[in-house]
């Protein structure tokens, strides 16, 4: 029986811990941009990522490219 008593203790409190991140998470303005991430999916992303290296470059082979490394390395 008192480990019930136990478990339904340690279950209160996790339950007070979540509620007081969520209070916290609500007073710091955690939620109130509702309109953004909605539309984030359609909004362009800056390309800033460098290509990958073609593999021929990973092995040092830089003379033996083929025409799919050719075009990825073009842009």
């Amino acid at each position: 029986m008192s480990t019930i008593f136990f478990l339904i203790g340690c279950s209160v409190l996790v339950a007070i811990v979540f509620l007081l991140a969520f209070l916290w998470a609500q007073n710091n303005g955690q939620h109130t941009d509702l309109y953004t991430p909605s539309i984030r999916i359609l909004m362009d992303d800056a390309d800033d990522k460098p290509h990958p290296q073609s593999l021929s470059e990973r092995e040092g082979n830089a003379g033996d490219t083929c025409i799919s490394d050719k075009i990825l390395n073009s842009k």
